[in-house]
């Protein structure tokens, strides 16, 4: 493997002040994961801790700017990985030094090149509903003028095994493999901003759908394999019917 090649992915979900601590509520309760120890200069970043595996998302408390979603991809050689980025299109944004780079992709998707190893994918939570779930899925909503750069360049980038829906469905998903998280890009016609948010997995929709709703989110649209909903904090999620090659 190349030293500029991913081998860890996590998600960062960045709330601002007014909404991290509704965010950051919610998403420890819908993991099931304990919360870490707040850093960094502000103890602006935390860790959500499974009590299995290793860890793959995280939070962040921004000064200014709306919810949203950002990518760390774990590398041996972050400034290599960097050079790389650049050449397939991405735009070097800051360098905090320490191994830390931060870069925007060709839509303008934010995610940081880090070097922390991690690799023990966790298994699901048991409810006591008797289902389990597990967030196992990043979904990028890429303006459609910018979608077939942007899916070239994650592609490029990450590397892996990437499929498409194939037909009409321009919908194109690498597979998580030995990562916890997978990564779907679908094309957005009416937005002009690059957004990202996470799909949770589960073996009983209706139960993990009235658990998250019990938290504090609200259900938005019903579509056949999957439940659209917003969660507080603002940030979106889609819970998902196992299946169509997603794992737990």
């Amino acid at each position: 493997m190349s030293e500029a090649t991913p081998f860890w992915l996590t998600a960062f979900a960045d709330f601002p002040a007014s909404e991290f601590d509704a965010g950051v509520d919610f998403w420890v309760d819908a993991t099931g994961h304990r919360l870490s120890a707040r850093r960094g200069q502000f103890e602006e970043f935390a860790s959500l801790l499974p009590h299995t595996g290793d860890e793959y998302l995280r939070v962040q408390r921004l000064g200014d700017g709306p919810t949203r979603v950002h990518l760390d991809l774990h590398v041996t050689d972050p400034w290599t990985a960097a050079e790389t980025a650049e050449s397939l299109g991405a735009e070097l944004i800051a360098d905090f030094g320490h191994g830390y780079l931060v870069m925007r992709s060709p839509a303008g998707q934010v995610f940081c090149l880090v070097t922390q190893t991690l690799g023990a994918v966790p298994t699901p939570v048991d409810w006591p509903e008797g289902h389990f779930s597990r967030v196992t899925e990043v979904c990028l909503d890429v303006p459609a003028v910018h979608y077939p750069a942007e899916v070239r360049f994650w592609k490029s980038l990450l590397g892996g095994d990437w499929a498409a829906r194939g037909g009409d469905d321009p919908l194109v998903r690498r597979a998580a493999g030995d990562w916890a998280l997978g990564l779907l890009l679908q094309p957005a016609v009416i937005a002009t901003e690059v957004s990202g948010h996470l799909h949770m997995s589960t073996d009983d929709r209706p139960a993990e759908v009235e658990r998250l709703t019990a938290l504090g989110a609200q259900s938005r649209a019903v579509r056949s394999g999957w439940t659209v909903m917003e969660a507080p904090g603002g940030l979106s999620l889609c819970v998902l019917d196992l299946g169509d090659g997603r794992t737990p």
